[in-house]
């Protein structure tokens, strides 16, 4: 996207001589500026008009306009048909750094102080992408439970950083931490009338603003300047102990709702530019949530630009992960462009350089999938291999145990577990893929085990919210058993999911719990629900420490073999830097055939992997995956260069603390039904 100068300095800008407001609006036909009491966010001190220049930015400057001032903007304009415009509203600067509230619940513009926060020697991890694993968690719920935590900061942006929490998050392993969204946002007008409260956040009142909720009770009565400062505290520690924190970002839409829901901004400063709309000012959402940010407008696209610029910049965020992106990167057509100028602007930015960027790769308008369709340098959730490696471990086996056989051979699986080459293009690599069994929306990892029909009659909907289409299978029980031979098979089912999850190529994301088998109860859209459902529990039965330590080993394995996560794709008769050899076996050794690919009765395959050295030293890989009931004897593939097998892991066994034995070349080797090993080759 072309710098656009004229747009420059939005929002308010502090010099010795005071302040100056800059605000943006095509259509208005007068502006004000609203000065409110210091005791008194109702009482209106002072009112100055703005005026409007050639590229129709509206400003005013005043002495008045200094750190600690609360301050709304007024605007009026026309009444036809797509516009919005009502000069009693008073309205949030979209470009506001502090937000206050009023007793009565109205929102006021806040000017902060200048930055003087102390990074001290804290930087940026920087942490490769092939070495990324991912952690999907809640800001309040990762720490409401923790008993380390003492009881005050419980659930904060301190609870967070706390030493405990950084602990466990180091002694699991995982690098960056992915939080649900922190700009500041507020409930939907229909959660409040049903005495619900929006948990999950997605549904933004302002891009710049940290959600002052979730800050300690301190900190909140410090104001938002104090807000501001416990949560960049927070990045502070999380970056001294090595780990990332990427933002879930939702620029799609506002909480504005649609054109009945409450009017707190850009709907009231010029609404037929913010907001995609028709000739006859009917909204076009393609969200689902009301409204869609219109980006194909100049100042949409530069208000999401400038507000990555901030949380990258002024509060040192290492990522970006956009909720519902292809909304980002339609044009004035509405049709998703993959050259979107706003798409490559994030991408291309000077100061958004070395950050993360990830796309959820879909909205729910027409044309509203595009997976793979990111322009190079984005990432993109996958949920073709969340969906694949749920059939395969799940589905697939209920069918099987149904009508006595799987519906699927092991071939899809096996190109999503080698990084989805026939998603992404050559050039992108298997790190353009973020791979994920779970996220926050949808049933946890334990619950896909363990219900086989979603279970959101608490979420005031009667059960019609959430998917219907959960991949799942409860292996004979719907819920809590106390079947053991079910349990079992719902623990290993676990392990598999885990073990594909954290050894496949591409970019690992772990959704907070799933590491100990965390239960939603069957709610696969828990999105209304600010309690223990939700919360991470940090009490564990003994089953649960067995998965964690599962988890923690998977990912050392990961760490230790590049094998394990090539940058970028292989290309046949090439030798590609970073990228990794595959060879593929079937259960007696031998290459795999179309019918080993594709026969629902041949799910077994051997993944020989070996790394082309370019950081790292060569290492190779090898990987059994056995997706029938039935126990299978493998004969270990004899391969140049390979003189033996050292086994690391048997999702087979509950306790992984006796591996390491040794294999050679054309050894027999019986592996359990529904299970996987891990060998170092060498």
């Amino acid at each position: 996207m072309p710098e656009a100068d004229f747009l420059a300095d939005l929002g308010v800008t502090l010099s010795p001589k005071g302040g100056e407001l800059r605000i943006w609006s095509a259509s208005a036909t007068a502006m004000e500026l609203c000065l409110f009491d210091e005791r008194d966010a109702n009482w209106i001190a002072k009112r100055l008009p703005l005026h409007r220049d050639d590229a129709d930015v509206w400003s005013v400057s005043s002495t008045d306009l200094r750190p600690g001032v609360r301050y709304s903007v007024r605007a009026t304009g026309p009444t036809s048909a797509g516009h919005a415009f009502d000069p009693d509203l008073h309205l949030i600067d979209p470009y506001a750094r502090g937000l206050d509230r009023t007793k009565s619940g109205d929102w006021r513009g806040y000017v902060q102080e200048p930055d003087t926060f102390d990074w001290g020697q804290s930087t940026k991890p920087q942490i490769g992408m092939d070495h990324t694993v991912m952690y999907e968690a809640h800001a309040k719920g990762i720490s409401k439970l923790n008993p380390h935590v003492p009881e005050h900061l419980r659930g904060t942006y301190a609870g967070l950083a706390h030493e405990s929490t950084i602990a466990y998050l180091k002694d699991l392993g995982v690098t960056t931490i992915e939080l649900l969204p922190v700009q500041q946002f507020v409930s939907e007008q229909r959660l409040i009338k049903q005495g619900l409260t929006n948990y999950w956040g997605y549904n933004t009142l302002n891009f710049f603003t940290p959600h002052a909720a979730y800050a300690s009770r301190e900190a909140q009565h410090g104001g938002t300047g104090a807000v501001l400062r416990e949560f960049k505290g927070m990045v502070k520690l999380l970056h001294e102990a090595g780990l990332e924190v990427v933002l879930d970002v939702v620029y799609n839409h506002t909480a504005e709702e649609g054109r009945t829901g409450p009017t707190t901004s850009l709907r009231g400063l010029d609404n037929r530019n913010y907001y995609r709309q028709t000739t006859d000012g009917t909204y076009v959402d393609v969200t689902g949530c009301g409204n869609s940010v219109n980006t194909a407008t100049p100042a949409a696209q530069r208000l999401i630009l400038d507000s990555l610029r901030y949380w990258a910049n002024d509060v040192q965020i290492d990522g970006f992960r956009f909720d519902l992106a292809a909304t980002l990167g339609r044009d004035e057509g509405n049709e998703f462009d993959p050259e979107h100028p706003l798409l490559l602007a994030i991408r291309d930015d000077p100061q958004l350089a070395g950050v993360k960027i990830i796309s959820e790769p879909w909205d729910v308008g027409m044309g509203g999938w595009q997976v793979g369709r990111f322009p190079a340098g984005w990432s993109e959730w996958n949920d073709g291999y969340r969906d694949r490696m749920r059939d395969f471990w799940l589905t697939d086996i209920g069918t099987a145990r149904a009508t006595g056989s799987a519906p699927n051979g092991i071939g899809s699986l096996a190109r999503r577990l080698a990084g989805s080459a026939h998603v992404f293009a050559l050039d992108r690599g298997p790190m353009a893929s973020v791979n994920f069994i779970t996220a926050h929306d949808g049933f946890t990892m334990a619950d896909l085990t363990a219900y086989n029909e979603k279970h959101n009659l608490g979420n005031g909907e009667k059960n019609r919210d959430g998917t219907d289409n959960n991949h799942s299978f409860n292996y004979g029980a719907e819920g809590t058993t106390d079947d053991d031979e079910i349990r079992d098979a719902r623990y290993k089912a676990m392990r598999n999911l885990l073990g594909t999850l954290l050894l496949s190529a591409g970019i690992p994301m772990l959704t907070a719990g799933d590491e100990f088998g965390r239960t939603q109860r069957g709610n696969n859209n828990a999105y209304n629900q600010d309690s223990e459902l939700t919360w991470l529990p940090w009490e564990r039965e003994g089953w649960q420490d067995d998965l964690l330590e599962v988890a923690r080993q998977l990912i050392e394995f990961r760490r230790d073999n590049p094998a394990l996560r090539p940058g970028r794709y292989g290309i046949a008769g090439e030798t590609i830097p970073s990228a990794t050899q595959m060879d593929w076996y079937n259960k007696e050794g031998l290459s795999m055939s179309e019918k080993d690919w594709d026969s629902p009765a041949e799910r077994t395959l051997q993944y020989l992997a070996a790394s082309t050295p370019e950081f790292e030293e060569l290492n190779r890989i090898l990987l059994i995956v056995h997706g029938l009931e039935d126990d299978v004897t493998v004969t270990l593939p004899d391969h140049a260069g390979v003189s033996g097998y050292t086994l690391l892991w048997d999702s087979a066994v509950e306790d992984a603390t006796e591996w390491m034995t040794e294999h050679v070349p054309g050894d027999d080797l019986i592996v359990a039904g529904t299970s996987m090993q891990l060998f170092r080759a060498h």
